[in-house]
């Protein structure tokens, strides 16, 4: 197996003797399970995790974000029975992981709701995260200073942004944040800001811009009309067996698919 690289390793131990803490420390007589990764699907597994321990009360579902870096590295070191990520392309080091798709997810370009711009170009999408578009007015906009925001190093959205657009080095200046809700109330709260989450977490105090023409809706993303699209994988070692394998079963459900589309996810099975 290769080893992630250093960048991960400082985003992952933490997470994962957290984990570790929260495996061994389950109540006795409660079969538990324990997902860890993408901050992007944290909120729609939570919620999956109450639904489905409704149902099944002898099983305790402990789910942990700290990104898709984490999720891979937690279900290979055996810290998490699941790990999730929101990546493109899985890494080398996934390899001996067994990927499930459970959902698809739109990235979205967010802004300020005062910003007058309504979409952006690919082009026009790199060169502001590559910091060489310094200015609104450079694209029509106010004459105010671009504030880039991004997520960090090891996130599955961010990675998956990169990808995407392709050719970016982000600008030196990026305001980072560690999840997509921080990155949600930086741009709520900064009228110059531009950064990009997770289309199940848009809000009424940000504004989604279109790419190349395109919204991001479930419609568009279905019919390959908007580009910024990546799937959502759990992942085990292995095939997942008893209680991991249980869960993963019910996430492809189609009372849990409903869930996922009715919260702003697009549903693996359709």
């Amino acid at each position: 197996m290769k080893p992630l690289s250093h960048r991960f390793r400082i985003l992952i131990l933490p997470i994962v003797a957290v984990l570790s803490v929260l495996t061994t420390g389950c109540g006795r007589g409660k079969t538990s399970v324990t997902l860890a990764g993408s901050t992007a699907f944290q909120p729609f597994a939570e919620k999956l995790a109450e639904r489905y321990m409704l149902i099944h009360p002898e099983i305790g579902v402990t789910v942990q974000g700290g990104g898709s870096a984490v999720g891979i590295q937690s279900a290979l070191s055996g810290a998490a029975d699941i790990g999730m990520a929101d990546l493109v392309r899985l890494p080398a080091e996934a390899a001996e992981l067994q990927p499930v798709t459970v959902a698809r997810d739109g990235i979205v370009i967010v802004v300020h709701p005062s910003n007058p711009l309504s979409g952006l170009t690919m082009d026009q999408t790199r060169g502001l995260f590559c910091g060489k578009i310094r200015n609104w007015n450079e694209l029509g906009g106010p004459d105010a200073a671009v504030t880039v925001v991004s997520r960090e190093a090891g996130s599955g959205t961010r990675t998956s942004f990169e990808q995407i657009v392709g050719d970016i080095k982000l600008t030196g200046d990026a305001i980072i944040q560690d999840s997509n809700g921080t990155i949600r109330e930086t741009v709520a709260n900064d009228a110059s800001a531009v950064g990009y989450l997770s289309h199940g977490l848009l809000s009424e105090k940000i504004k989604a811009l279109q790419v190349d023409g395109a919204d991001c809706t479930t419609e568009a993303i279905q019919a390959g009309r908007y580009p910024l699209v990546r799937p959502i994988f759990l992942l085990t070692r292995g095939a997942p067996t008893g209680a991991s394998a249980a869960f993963i079963e019910y996430v492809r459900s189609p009372d849990a698919q409903k869930v996922i589309g009715e919260s702003g996810l697009i549903p693996a099975i359709q």
